[in-house]
């Protein structure tokens, strides 16, 4: 698993970023605080406080970098 943080700070960009997501058969996890949500859930991710950086769980081994590479757009560097 890897871990990334990303910022999701405008309508477009949610919407943008879960059709990025959806296109790999792996799965994706969203953490803000307590809550865990499905990162292919554009339902799921308006529950979340889109105002603070979101941390993004990769859970695939094989294409990771792939992975990370078509979610630069949304990637916050600390």
């Amino acid at each position: 698993m890897k871990t990334i943080t990303i910022s999701l700070n405008s309508i477009d960009k949610v919407k943008s970023f879960v059709n990025d997501v959806t296109k790999f058969d792996s799965d994706f996890d969203l953490v803000s605080g307590r809550y865990v949500i499905d990162a292919k859930s554009i339902m799921g991710i308006f529950s979340l406080d889109l105002s603070k950086n979101i941390e993004c769980n990769i859970h695939n081994e094989d294409k990771v970098d792939e992975i990370v590479e078509a979610l630069k757009p949304y990637i916050v560097e600390e």
